[in-house]
């Protein structure tokens, strides 16, 4: 446990006496959250479970996605003009939004301009006041270009935002529905500067959301009340709290005692049960995502294309596949997932075949094979429902072509920051679509820019590949997009930066007296969740 988790949890767990009462009612609402989050702030975190703690409840941001078509919808902004050269976007602000307030500060005014240009400034501006606060890398604003990409934001009025560009992207405006892209008040800013403690905007989140922060206690609990004047409708449940229990039995244990009404990503073994149990109902959402694991191609012998492919064709995709996803998943073999635009439909597979990957070996110069750690990760996503037993289907599977891997394992958020350093030889991960665009994966997932903030987990730099993914972002024809990212794929199959695993469903169980609770693209919303 870091120090600053520490200090962030005894402060705010003096909000509430300990002895608080658990008991859920139809006021209270509990979720059993898979981990602490790193931060409160989603533009300096990067896991799952930090977005659902912050972004999904304390804040807004400009657009929301449809949950069906996954595409932009009004939210803080409630419509946007793009000038005709793909330059110039101009955000017509929502009014009469409120913030909520905490013991530090009390807002005396609705949401504006000027937090935008906050929110946006903070993550862009090296110079600015707040840029190295709470030591924050920006990952998400980096990762996705947003610091090349702006020329200028600037405020029109207190309900118009306007930015310049400095060349077209056609991410852009979906950009701005991600997590990183929650919208910060800039008075309590300002106030927390001048009294000198500028972290508390960080850890005493101040946002728009359904919901207000009032306790943490590190990798035990967060409790929320509901924002009494949330724009977007009376909140339903009065209080909400995370039980952070990273096991999944443990939390299933609590879904079916009623410890919890809400359980994420629930192991496919455990399916039956829950459909099983009149008392609980199983969730499925088709998502975008894919799960792989990535070779760390900056380090021997993974540097060698013939080691990657050799391991390619090493690993028994479809055994995994059988045994770990059940009816949850499908084999993946791209970085981008199916039915999202450019997915390349005819791309080539590595078809399982140990005796070609013991004559690739050998061409390499390791007919004797080689020791290498394998990362395994210490959470369920849809994409990797079971990180430890995928793990151990590959160590078995590359044992038979000689290579022996060595199993280890983090927690959560050492796991991300020892990856993003790259210290691993090779990590299982995946990743969700944050905003429906292709570049969210083909770009964030396996650009050259992306290795320094730490999102290129295989550390793998192609110019050819950059070049045909660059060029896709600049281009708003669908057709033209498709093309660059179907040749950007034939390279990712020939350089094989990545095993390609699967690609998921997204499931959550929850009690069956709850309504309202919904899972889409954007993550987690509890803002209309009823306990009946």
């Amino acid at each position: 446990m870091s120090t600053g988790k520490t200090v962030l949890a005894l402060a705010l767990s003096a909000l509430l006496p300990a002895s608080a009462a658990w008991a859920a009612n139809n006021d209270t609402l509990i979720y059993c959250s898979e981990a602490s989050p790193e931060s409160f702030n989603p533009q300096i975190a990067s896991s799952g479970p930090s977005f659902v703690a912050s972004s999904q409840v304390l804040y807004n941001r400009l657009i929301n996605f449809d949950p069906v078509k996954n595409t932009p919808v009004p939210s803080l902004a409630t419509e946007w003009k793009i000038s005709p050269d793909g330059l110039t976007y101009t955000f017509t602000l929502r009014q009469g939004v409120k913030f909520n307030s905490n013991k530090f500060f009390k807002p005396t005014r609705d949401f504006n301009a000027d937090d935008v240009i906050f929110s946006v400034l903070r993550q862009k501006d090296a110079s600015h006041p707040y840029h190295n606060v709470s030591q924050g890398s920006y990952e998400y604003f980096h990762d996705v270009g947003l610091d090349k990409l702006i020329k200028e934001v600037k405020k029109l009025d207190d309900y118009h935002v306007q930015f310049v560009l400095n060349q077209p992207n056609a991410a852009f405006l979906a950009d701005w529905g991600m997590d990183f892209a929650s919208i910060l008040s800039a008075e309590y800013a300002d106030a927390m500067l001048k009294k000198g403690t500028p972290e508390n905007v960080d850890n005493w989140p101040i946002g728009t959301g359904p919901y207000a922060l009032q306790q943490y206690k590190v990798d035990s609990l967060i409790r929320y009340i509901a924002n009494p004047n949330y724009w977007d409708g009376e909140v339903p449940t009065k209080h909400l709290i995370f039980s952070i229990t990273p096991n999944v039995q443990t939390r299933l244990a609590k879904l079916e005692t009623n410890e919890c009404q809400i359980i994420p990503a629930p192991s496919p073994v455990q399916f039956d049960e829950i459909n099983q149990h009149k008392d609980l109902t199983l969730h499925k959402v088709d998502a975008l995502n894919v799960g792989y694991l990535a070779f760390n191609t900056g380090k021997k012998p993974f540097d060698n294309v013939l080691v990657r492919q050799a391991l390619n064709y090493a690993t028994d995709k479809q055994a995994i596949i059988k045994a770990v996803f059940l009816d949850s998943g499908t084999v993946a073999k791209s970085p981008i997932p199916p039915n999202m635009l450019g997915f390349d439909k005819g791309l080539k597979d590595y078809s399982y075949d140990p005796e070609k990957a013991k004559a690739l070996l050998k061409q390499a110069g390791l007919e004797k094979g080689f020791t290498a750690t394998l990362w395994s990760m210490p959470v369920q996503r849809p994409y990797n429902p079971n990180s430890r037993r995928i793990a151990e289907m590959i160590q078995s599977d590359w044992a038979k072509v000689g290579v022996k891997a060595k199993i280890v394992s983090y927690e959560w958020g050492e796991y991300l920051s020892g990856m993003r350093k790259g210290e691993h030889d090779t990590a299982l991960f995946g990743w969700m679509s944050d905003n429906g665009d292709p570049d969210n994966f083909a770009g964030t997932l396996l650009g050259c820019g992306s290795i320094e903030s730490g999102s290129n987990a295989a550390r793998w730099c192609n110019k050819a590949y950059d070049e045909r993914v660059k060029k896709a972002l600049l281009d708003s024809d669908p057709a033209k997009r498709a093309a660059l990212y179907t040749e950007a794929q034939e390279i990712f199959y020939q350089q094989a930066p990545w095993i390609a695993l699967a690609n998921g469903k997204t499931f959550y169980a929850t009690r069956s007296n709850v309504t309202g609770y919904s899972v889409s693209l954007m993550g987690s919303d509890f803002s209309k969740t009823k306990i009946n």
